[in-house]
């Protein structure tokens, strides 16, 4: 139980201590006017209130991430904490912060216009065809995910096939309207009834009759029961409770929401913080109710999905647990949306497709989803493991653009490199190690290629870097986004 306190512990303290740093470091401009005021459009552009702003991100960038990540990830044992408290506060959270706070001092832009910006203009083609599949993946697994959780608990002639449809008759509705609306009025129910059952499975699980298992020298080591390898596959597994770039895709949509730069840590920082809380609540409760073995036979048998209702009846009993089921359910729901919404959007900057009339909106929302609905019928568990490493490259790409940001800035840009540089690292190896790659496996030829490989990424990163800041004109507008919107054009002229 120390563990699982301490760890919650840490990440408030977390937040208060390094997010302060992290905001101190970007350097905030409290009185300059945001893209929501600036730009505002009633349909994205939208100025929200900072507490509806903040439990939008929170039910963004969640899904099932935080729940079903943590449930595979306990088959490592309580090394699990380690990886969501270290990664939450010094990677997730700083990702989520960075790229959330520089989409606002670029008008809200989405992160493949960041990186076009800040890497160069040909990496933009490649990030915008990367982010979009990753897009489609998310949407489709926040599709199948609730899915199968609102069929455990509703009459076998529903079936998984009508429940789909419902969910993606909501996505299609809500997608066509403004951002106030179809988020707005919405999640703050979504989020009341998140953060209530979530307070009720900490509190059963802490006040119950349970041995939650703490971390202690002789079990930091691996039990996985099928001896799969800490790393690189743990950073995989637990992402959306560590670090996970789908937020990157999230954060650009609430930087269009916010009126004032001081509610970014809150907003982001805080979000990410809250969603590690989640992760090491699920985290516990998966190790302390099942074995390693029986674990792992339940996500085998029906997918985490089963043992999110397994857990939450036997903490909560049938009532309030089918209650907490709920809680699960509205993540992926609300994540789904937010996907399919970015990918609409980034696909329609990407072709110039303005999306100021419902005509079309639906020209591209369509499609999307008419693709999606194929690829449901895809074993989830394929799926996933394309989203993970989709998930954790674009992460990747995320804090180079942060990197970049800071370095030209003259900043302390530490602070995602390193992050930055061991995902990096961890991606090489995992798609040079598994079957969906390279089909290596994992030994001393591949860490080593993969150590190479990274090293040689890593060079290009920073020499590129140098030279780009060597030739920037010093009007130039990254180095002066802190400006108000539009004065540097007028300066310029």
């Amino acid at each position: 139980m120390l563990s699982l306190l301490g760890g919650i512990a840490l990440l408030l303290v977390g937040y208060w201590v390094y997010g302060r740093y992290i905001e101190k470091n970007f350097q905030i401009e409290p009185d300059r006017q945001t893209p929501a005021e600036v730009l505002r459009d009633g349909m994205d552009f939208v100025p929200m209130p900072k507490w509806k702003n903040a439990v939008i991100e929170l039910l963004n960038i969640a899904g099932t991430g935080p729940i079903f990540g943590p449930i595979m990830g306990a088959l490592y044992g309580p090394i699990a904490y380690v990886w969501i408290v270290l990664g939450c506060i010094f990677a997730g959270a700083v990702h989520d912060y960075m790229i959330g706070m520089i989409s606002l001092r670029n008008d809200g832009a989405h992160l493949p216009e960041l990186a076009s910006k800040y890497l160069g203009r040909p990496v933009r083609h490649v990030v915008n065809i990367f982010i979009m599949l990753l897009l489609m993946l998310v949407g489709t697994v926040f599709v199948t995910s609730p899915a199968s959780l609102i069929a455990d608990i509703t009459p076998d002639f529903i079936g998984m096939g009508l429940i789909t449809l419902l969910i993606f008759a909501y996505y299609i509705i809500s997608t066509f309207l403004p951002i106030d609306k179809a988020m707005g009025k919405v999640y703050p129910w979504f989020g009341a009834i998140l953060i209530l059952s979530t307070l009720a499975m900490g509190i059963a699980l802490i006040f119950g009759d349970h041995q939650i298992p703490n971390v202690t020298l002789a079990n930091l080591k691996n039990v996985h029961p099928e001896g799969t390898p800490i790393f690189p596959a743990l950073f995989f597994t637990i992402s959306c409770g560590a670090m996970s770039g789908f937020h990157a895709t999230q954060s650009p949509m609430v930087s269009r929401t916010i009126t004032n730069e001081r509610e970014g840590r809150f907003t982001f920082y805080g979000m990410m913080i809250a969603e590690g809380v989640i992760a090491m609540i699920w985290a516990a409760a998966s190790m302390s109710l099942f074995d390693g073995q029986t674990l792992a036979e339940m996500i085998n048998n029906g997918t985490p999905s089963l043992v999110v209702n397994q857990v939450s009846v036997m903490l909560l009993g049938n009532l309030f647990g089918t209650a907490a089921i709920m809680g699960v359910i509205v993540l992926p729901i609300s994540s789904g949306l937010s996907a399919f919404r970015s990918l609409r959007n980034i696909l329609a900057d990407y072709i110039h497709f303005k999306q100021d009339k419902l005509r079309n909106v639906l020209i591209l929302t369509l499609p999307i989803f008419a693709i999606s609905f194929i690829l449901t019928q895809v074993d989830f568990n394929l799926l996933w493991r394309y989203f993970n490493w989709a998930n954790q490259v674009t992460a990747v790409i995320a804090m180079f653009v942060a990197t970049r940001y800071l370095f030209l800035k003259n900043r302390n840009y530490w602070v995602t490199f390193i992050p930055g540089a061991l995902m990096l690292y961890a991606c090489v190896v995992y798609i040079a190690s598994q079957p969906i790659g390279f089909n290596l496996g994992l030994g001393w030829l591949t860490y080593s290629l993969s150590l190479l490989a990274s090293l040689a990424i890593l060079a290009v990163f920073i020499l590129s870097g140098r030279k780009q800041k060597e030739a920037l004109d010093p009007y130039s507008f990254l180095l002066n986004d802190q400006l108000p919107i539009g004065q540097l054009a007028e300066m310029k002229q």
